[in-house]
């Protein structure tokens, strides 16, 4: 069977990816060609998928859709070791920063989207902003979407909304992790055991965040609904308030967002 996908790096977001394609049964494993420059990794990705792997990123050039699940601070690099380009290949890119300007000068004349995903696409739970670059057609931007649907939710957005939604989403995760974090810290310094105070502290969350899902209210409309007169929460979140939790999230969002756009200067 001939190359269907290509990927270039084989590191957490393209294993993600990866797996639920290959687990979706949206592509078969010799259909997937992934391009990884350390042989461990490459030894680990075909044991473990029964992929073919590669270490020359030319190899990928004939493939119908080329992924690049690289670090932007490499893109350069592995521009330059591609020594041809495939007129009607469909480039897709995760990496932060790097704008379609760019990706269409490595690749003049090829249909690219930008996208930006997060790691909760390594469970399947992830949430993916998608750009298209000007050669790219309606059939090209249903691909993305469908390839990215494998690991979440996808949106599409003007490419001008692509740093921000990196400060939201893309970052958001880390934020998320350190929120609950804390949960936990100040459940066992309210006596409870770090244990029982780490299950109580995910499953909070994620049963919150499934809730207003599943429901389609306004955060603050659940907020309301679980803040008595008097009560525990209104005591808790006027400490929240106080502390500013609300304005560093904000401000985590918009440091995070400009991050990004330094990246792709």
């Amino acid at each position: 069977m001939s190359i269907q996908l290509g990927i270039i790096g084989g590191g957490v977001m393209g294993e993600a990816l990866l797996s639920r394609l290959l687990s979706n049964k949206a592509y078969s494993p010799e259909a997937v060609l992934v391009s990884e420059p350390q042989a461990q990794r490459r030894a680990v990705l075909a044991q473990q998928y029964g992929i073919q792997v590669t270490a020359e990123n030319q190899d990928l050039i004939a493939a119908p859709i080329l992924l690049l699940a690289i670090k932007p601070q490499v893109f350069d690099a592995v521009v330059n070791q591609l020594e041809s380009r495939n007129p009607s290949q469909l480039v897709l890119s995760i990496m932060a920063g790097v704008t379609l300007q760019r990706l269409q000068t490595a690749f003049p004349g090829q249909p690219i989207v930008r996208s930006m995903p997060n790691t909760p696409a390594t469970v399947g739970a992830g949430m993916t902003a998608i750009a298209p670059g000007q050669f790219a057609q309606p059939s090209h931007i249903q691909l993305a979407q469908q390839i990215f649907a494998a690991v979440g939710e996808v949106v599409e957005v003007p490419e001008s909304l692509l740093d921000a939604v990196t400060g939201l989403s893309g970052s958001g995760p880390g934020y998320v992790a350190v929120m609950i974090e804390a949960l936990i810290d100040g459940g066992v310094a309210a006596g409870l055991p770090r244990a029982i105070a780490t299950q109580l502290a995910i499953q909070t969350v994620r049963g919150t965040a499934e809730l207003i899902h599943t429901q389609g209210i306004h955060p603050a409309q659940l907020k309301d609904q679980v803040t008595s007169p008097g009560g525990t929460t209104i005591a808790g979140i006027a400490c929240l308030e106080q502390a500013g939790f609300r304005s560093a999230l904000i401000e985590a969002v918009k440091a995070a967002s400009r991050r990004s756009q330094e990246l792709g200067q």
